[in-house]
């Protein structure tokens, strides 16, 4: 469950769809839940981006003071 109401999820979504990264099915096992799947654009994409993000976080890190990322995610959380 990602916390966001369906139209939400539904707006975000349709640009990635519309770009090839991700597919969209029924689940088997409760037709009215829908499997989100990457395709093969979509995990060529992640990979490129989970560097980046993992440097970006680090920079982050190496910005804070001792303690201070745990700090901020969970004042960020707090505001969800």
């Amino acid at each position: 469950m990602l916390g966001a109401d369906r139209t939400t999820l539904t707006a975000a979504l349709k640009p990635v769809q519309r770009r090839g990264l991700v597919t969209v099915g029924i689940d088997a096992n409760d037709r009215r839940s829908r499997r989100l799947k990457l395709t093969r654009a979509g995990c060529a994409l992640l990979a490129r981006a989970v560097p980046i993000w993992r440097r970006s976080h680090a920079k982050i890190d190496r910005l804070l003071p001792r303690g201070g990322s745990d700090r901020l995610r969970d004042e960020l959380r707090a505001l969800i």
